[in-house]
């Protein structure tokens, strides 16, 4: 595996431009040299459809949607396609079918035939490690809700807040109480505090007492495309005396090792680093790309949770001074900053009185949200444009 140290950071790389669909939209013009489109990828997920056009520069774009029969058209300015225009037929659920043509003025019109009404947005990625510019085209559902890593300008990140254990699965038990019980309440406060923040939402893993598989929580991310991940537990320790708040972050150790299981199945990892495909590339290659947005992501919830613990220590007592670093499977997602917030120690007699405490409950949920907002201060952009 590639050092962080030794990489240029992947996400803080990425520019967006954003263009979101239903209606005209324009990007600024290009120079008049040729813009060439070195490849056109296609690729489908259960709720997206994504086209990527590989190019040497950005250029101009202009997007709109047709009727009868529905579809969206893509214009390109002063550009030159090498090779074939892919089908976009198959598993994809949103289009039928791709078309070229020419256009007066220097124009170039992709047409997409559409299988169902969608929404539709379109946006340049600015070069990245060994890749040039990008332009994505995403097709959705027609109600879906945009999502967190395509916001319009205003728009809102997703936090995705994950109660741990649930149902069967009671977590840590105190005299009176059950982890599962307290950081569901606590995830319940912390989600009503991030929906009043002006540009964020948040979403429950789980809203009842029903269990969740670890791997699942961190498909829910993903599959949600939340901006960050954080993961509320209460800990646990034989001693009655140990107490006090603790925050992890992904160990190197457990980064490289779901490194490894992303790239034993390429076609899984294909939605990562800007939506390039990795099917296509050999095992060197995708590893590089693997490690540099693992990397970058593990940095990035490093930097998360210590925001997050120096809010947490305005409040109570830590446990752990600096942002804890182990290989929890809820925090392996390879591109979405997670933290795992251990509120306090349940088997702490102390601790669980105010684990049980409403007003404490209120206090640990406002200390996270501080601190998710003063990571945001430092680093929106690189949420906003990724």
């Amino acid at each position: 595996m590639l050092s962080s140290r030794r990489l240029l950071p992947l996400a803080l790389m990425l520019g967006a431009l954003v263009i979101q669909g239903c209606g005209s939209s324009a990007s600024r013009p290009t120079t008049a040299a040729p813009v060439t489109i070195k490849e056109i990828r296609v690729w489908h997920a259960p709720q997206r459809s994504r086209i990527v056009f590989d190019m040497n520069r950005r250029t101009a774009f202009n997007a709109f949607e047709l009727k009868h029969p529905s579809r969206v058209a893509l214009d390109l300015t002063n550009v030159r396609i090498k090779g074939a225009v892919p089908a976009a037929a198959g598993r994809g659920q949103f289009i039928r079918g791709v078309r070229l043509g020419a256009q007066p003025k220097n124009v170039t019109r992709l047409v997409f035939d559409l299988a169902q009404p969608v929404r539709y947005s379109v946006r340049m990625l600015k070069p990245t490690g060994a890749y040039q510019y990008r332009l994505l085209v995403d097709f959705y559902h027609r109600d879906a809700t945009p999502p967190a890593d395509q916001p319009r300008p205003g728009g809102e990140l997703l936090v995705l807040i994950d109660p741990g254990h649930g149902g069967e699965d009671p977590g840590a038990v105190g005299k009176r109480t059950y982890e599962k019980n307290v950081v569901l309440q606590i995830a319940k406060k912390l989600k009503a505090r991030i929906d009043r923040q002006p540009g964020l939402r948040a979403e429950l893993t789980r809203t009842g007492d029903y269990y969740i598989p670890l791997r699942k929580r961190t498909r829910i991310a993903r599959h949600r495309q939340a901006a960050l991940f954080v993961s509320v537990h209460a800990d646990a320790f034989k001693s009655s005396s140990v107490r006090g708040a603790s925050v992890y972050a992904l160990s190197q150790r457990g980064a490289s090792s779901e490194t490894a299981k992303w790239l034993a199945n390429k076609e899984n990892a294909s939605d990562l680093v800007g939506g390039l495909s990795l099917t296509d590339k050999d095992d060197q290659v995708a590893e590089v790309l693997l490690d540099l947005s693992m990397s970058e992501t593990v940095s990035k919830s490093l930097d998360f949770g210590a925001d997050v613990l120096a809010e947490l220590k305005k409040i109570g007592r830590v446990h752990s001074k600096r942002v804890e670093q182990a290989g929890f499977v809820v925090l392996k997602s390879p591109d979405i900053p997670s933290i795992l917030v251990e509120t306090a120690y349940i088997t702490n007699p102390g601790d669980e009185k105010l684990l049980m405490s409403a007003e404490h409950q209120n206090r640990i949920a406002s200390a996270i949200v501080a601190g998710i907002k003063r990571h945001l201060a430092k680093n929106r952009g690189y949420y906003v444009n990724r």
